[in-house]
């Protein structure tokens, strides 16, 4: 009797744990930034979002737990083709966020595969209108329109495409290295232009230079040649000044002489020596013909005749 009581004590136990384990699993509690879909018999029945939640034991069952964060997919360089026919490996990255647990659970089978190939179609379209250098230097148009396609086309699998970055553009080697020529012979042409420039603008100084160096030495010049001007008007001033002031001195002393003569009352004989006086010193010069005047010559005649009866 107390071994059947023992063992059926057992069993409520037993059965007690396995309710409480079974009610424990029918509890859930959904974290943030996730959702779950719940399924009743094999179909869709509910999403869960963040919180406590219950189901029906045996019924009900977590189908799919979906992450709500953005995620980053780093896809293998597929190879492209440009419209000039230039084989190239491209790399991209795509940014998404599930916006619909219930599409990204039922709408495709696997969904980062699906986005996959649809980034490698999308990118071969538009670089196969592109030519190489069109490609190189069209990043950011490339990726906008991949980011719109894609987005549209995964619109129905609950997923939005964020942004689309290309990652890598590896052209062959044979264009890598031509394209390095061509950048090295660009460089060369800009050190060739910038180096003509700067003997240009050097030469401009140093003709800038010579221009103002004659138009000082102009400058100079003309103010030299007006400073010896001056000074040689003011030497022909002071000479005339002095040659004036000596003519009023020989005219003051003349006029002074025949003051004195007329104060001494000189008579004729003296007026008439004087006279003599002045011829001789005419006579001193180069001239080889001398006028006298008749009255000198008779005042000549009579001066010899004195003479003559002087001797007698």
């Amino acid at each position: 009797m107390t071994g059947g009581l023992s063992f059926n004590v057992i069993l409520v136990v037993i059965l007690v744990v396995l309710v409480l384990l079974v009610l424990a699993s029918c509890i859930r509690i959904v974290p943030q930034a996730q959702a779950f879909i719940l399924e009743r018999l094999g179909g869709y029945r509910s999403t869960w979002n963040v919180g406590i939640h219950f189901k029906m034991p045996f019924i009900d069952r977590v189908a799919k737990r979906v992450n709500l964060k953005e995620q980053v997919v780093d896809f293998d360089p597929q190879p492209v083709i440009t419209k000039d026919n230039v084989t190239m490996q491209i790399d991209t990255v795509v940014f998404f966020q599930i916006t619909d647990p219930k599409l990204f659970t039922y709408g495709v089978e696997n969904p980062i595969m699906a986005i996959e190939n649809l980034t490698a179609t999308t990118l071969r379209n538009i670089i196969g209108d592109m030519e190489l250098d069109q490609t190189l230097t069209s990043r950011e148009v490339i990726n906008t329109t991949m980011r719109s396609t894609l987005d549209v086309a995964t619109d129905p699998w609950g997923i939005k495409v964020n942004r689309v970055e290309l990652k890598n553009i590896l052209p062959p080697a044979q264009i890598i290295d031509a394209m390095e020529k061509q950048m090295k012979a660009e460089r060369e042409r800009r050190e060739a232009i910038l180096k003509a420039e700067g003997e240009k603008k050097s030469s401009i100084l140093v003709a800038e230079g010579n221009k103002q160096s004659a138009i000082l030495d102009a400058e100079a010049e003309k103010q030299a040649a007006i400073l010896r001007a001056e000074a040689a008007k003011e030497k022909m001033i002071r000479e005339a000044e002095g040659e004036a002031e000596a003519i009023l001195k020989v005219q003051q002393a003349k006029a002074e002489g025949i003051r004195l003569i007329r104060e001494a009352r000189a008579d004729q004989t003296v007026l008439t020596l004087k006279s003599f006086e002045t011829l001789e010193k005419v006579a001193d010069g180069q001239a080889t013909k001398i006028i006298i005047p008749s009255e000198l010559q008779n005042v000549a005649g009579m001066v010899k005749a004195a003479v003559e009866v002087a001797k007698d």
